[in-house]
């Protein structure tokens, strides 16, 4: 039974949430895309449906009063850490924001374990960002409490891969068959290699758009290729556009640039225009995690397939969802 199903009617409003400790997500981290089944993955978007609905209606609620977040970020973020704020915060929780890691504890020597265990005598909930890969696996060892992915360096990025493909549900319906092509930083981008994980799980063919030296990498094509997924290998996005029911688009990251002149020969490479949009379906979807540099054009900000704001909103309604299950409310 779903939890659309199990949901019952209280004074008008429908309130299908309260203690369910007997939750598989109950105390459960997030950390990797690679975790969940699929029915856990129908779960978690069932869930962030409701919360969509709820937020539509009432705004927020108190299903987590009482409750504690601590967001861990080592390294800077606009829109996760404040998605994650303002996840908790419609839930009636709290917020422990601590965004500037390099400069308290870790200038004095302190371990990530001993950080984590610190915060977890004051949080129900750990949010972490980190720029080494496998922190959050890390972190998750030396924690009762439950630890969530929000970033760890160029490996994965779970919580942006899981609202990417609500994005995808709640825009275009049953991912199944459909062609998603991911253009930019292929090679740095933590957010497409999760997503290209979750996808795997469906018959989707996924076309790779980008310079020579921003590839996916070679572990993760032949990850999926195993798993007999279809994938394309491109340096002109005029090839595929109109093939593509979504279009993923992520920036260059300057910052994971050693040499800044790579940067330079790579910087500003797919631009997507009004007129690249004359290419695309009429019913299509065009992404990207943000925050965009000049990948996307502000004048296709109006075209009714830029859903890259509204990816934003979905990953809200996600994050309540992850909140609410690992601390056994949902």
């Amino acid at each position: 039974m779903t939890m659309i199903q199990e949901k019952k009617e209280t004074e008008g409003t429908r309130m299908p949430f309260g203690d369910r400790r007997d939750s598989p997500f109950y105390r459960r981290d997030i950390v990797s895309v690679l975790q969940f089944s699929d029915d856990d993955l129908a779960y978690i978007f069932d869930v962030a449906h409701e919360m969509r609905e709820m937020v539509a209606r009432i705004g927020a609620f108190d299903l987590l009063k009482g409750k504690l977040l601590a967001n861990l970020f080592y390294e800077p973020s606009t829109r996760t850490s404040s998605s994650f704020t303002a996840a908790m915060e419609r839930l009636g929780g709290s917020v422990i924001p601590i965004n500037e890691v390099t400069y308290s504890s870790v200038s004095k020597g302190e371990s990530l374990p001993d950080t984590v265990r610190s915060l977890e005598a004051y949080a129900d909930v750990i949010v972490l960002r980190h720029p080494e890969q496998g922190a959050s696996a890390l972190a998750a060892r030396y924690t009762t409490k439950p630890i969530i992915n929000a970033g760890d360096g160029v490996g994965e990025h779970p919580t942006q891969a899981l609202l990417d493909l609500f994005t995808i549900i709640e825009e275009l319906g049953d991912p199944q068959g459909l062609t998603v092509t991911m253009v930019g930083d292929l090679k740095y981008g933590r957010t497409v290699h999760s997503l290209a994980r979750l996808l795997a799980r469906y018959d989707v063919t996924l076309n790779y758009v980008s310079p020579d030296i921003l590839r996916m990498p070679e572990s993760i094509t032949a990850e999926l290729g195993e798993m007999g997924v279809v994938q394309t290998v491109h340096d002109d996005l005029g090839r595929v556009i109109g093939d593509s029911d979504v279009v993923y688009v992520t920036r260059v990251q300057k910052e994971r640039f050693e040499n800044p002149s790579d940067y330079e020969t790579v910087s500003g490479a797919y631009v997507i225009t009004p007129e690249t949009m004359r290419s695309a379906k009429e019913r299509m979807v065009l992404m990207h995690p943000l925050p965009r540099v000049n990948e996307i054009s502000i004048e296709v900000d109006d075209d009714p397939r830029a859903a890259y704001f509204r990816q934003m909103e979905y990953g809200m309604y996600v994050r309540m969802a992850l909140l609410a299950l690992v601390l056994g409310k949902a």
